[in-house]
């Protein structure tokens, strides 16, 4: 009878210790209420980035806010980012990649002719300026280091190669020996394009008024600047 007792008594404090212990390990692989569990951290992330950007600029927003707006734990964005600014380069790298997405298909390889189709790169040029303002500012306004974010670099060389493609197609119209350097004029024409687009052509009601629109304004410039080297428009 006690040898009885002693098994039963033992096999109740096994019995018990197992359970606990079971009980703990599935405690602890339990996820915590409110852990991250997100199908796209990163799509959820940019998305994020882009509304701050939009309605706050791209320097006023926090790491843990666009995470917040995301729907995640503030830890949750270091999956994918170191900080707030590598989050901004991978929204400009996005837009980048867009934006020469954009100038390809409205350059159409310089069909009817080059003159025809650089017009019409000009408007698109403008066209995603106005439609992606997130990812123009993020682009342009970031105040970003390239050189420290090489994904981001290759995209705007990219999209900068796409306006390099167009340019050399309408140099190339002109007689030998009058040619302009291509590298020249595209920076000339990046740098009026950009210009006409944040001053004038901008979708977040940023940009100032004129009497003219952005596009009859890049036009007249490029008339006026492209028929000085030369080059038929």
């Amino acid at each position: 009878e006690v040898y009885s007792r002693a098994t039963i008594t033992a096999t109740i404090l096994w019995t018990t210790y197992d359970v606990h212990v079971k009980t703990l390990y599935m405690n602890w692989h339990k996820k915590p209420r409110g852990s991250y569990h997100h199908g796209n951290l990163r799509k959820a992330l940019i998305d994020a980035a882009l509304d701050l950007i939009g309605s706050k600029g791209t320097g006023g927003f926090t790491f843990a806010e666009a995470a917040r707006h995301a729907g995640v734990s503030p830890a949750a964005p270091y999956r994918h980012y170191k900080d707030r600014e590598a989050l901004v380069a991978d929204v400009a790298g996005q837009g980048y990649r867009a934006f020469s997405a954009a100038l390809t298909k409205a350059w159409n390889d310089g069909k009817p002719d080059p003159a025809t189709a650089f017009k019409r790169t000009g408007e698109a040029y403008l066209a995603f300026a106005r439609r992606e303002p997130a990812y123009y500012s993020a682009m342009f306004e970031s105040g970003l280091n390239v050189a420290t974010y090489p994904d981001m670099r290759i995209a705007a060389d990219e999209a900068f190669d796409t306006l390099k493609v167009a340019v050399a197609a309408l140099v190339a119209t002109a007689p030998d020996g009058q040619r302009p350097p291509v590298l020249m004029v595209s920076l000339h024409i990046w740098a009026v394009s950009h210009g006409i687009a944040s001053l004038f052509g901008r979708g977040d009601g940023a940009g100032f008024k004129q009497p003219i629109s952005a596009e009859e304004l890049l036009e007249s410039h490029m008339l006026v600047y492209l028929r000085g080297l030369g080059l038929t428009i």
